[in-house]
């Protein structure tokens, strides 16, 4: 069973940005692409325990702060080493100006 969730108003992330939402137990990451649209992943690196929402977000990548590996976030794909582990992504809906999140649950 999933979870629809709102974790911000889309006007709380700027275009190409990041925002860290947390939920439960859980840390996410939501994503502000450059065409006007919205994603979500895990909010930890893959390759060491830091948030992605300290890192730097060019286009539809995020680059983790600690060691500059980085990840498509559309995807969840790593595209710079030293990241390798694919992140988790998580369906988002917008709705009457908020994000929403779809967690598992």
């Amino acid at each position: 069973m999933s979870n629809l969730v709102r974790a911000c108003s889309t006007s709380d992330i700027e275009e190409e940005d990041v925002l860290r939402f947390d939920h439960g137990d859980k840390t996410f990451a939501i994503y502000h692409g450059p065409n006007d649209d919205f994603f979500a992943t895990d909010g930890y690196c893959t390759h060491e325990k830091a948030h992605l929402a300290d890192g730097l977000v060019d286009e539809y990548e995020i680059e983790c702060p600690l060691h500059a590996g980085a990840f498509d976030y559309r995807t969840g794909d790593p595209t710079i080493a030293p990241a390798c582990v694919r992140l988790k992504t998580y369906p988002v809906v917008l709705r009457d100006g908020d994000v929403y999140v779809q967690i598992d649950g």
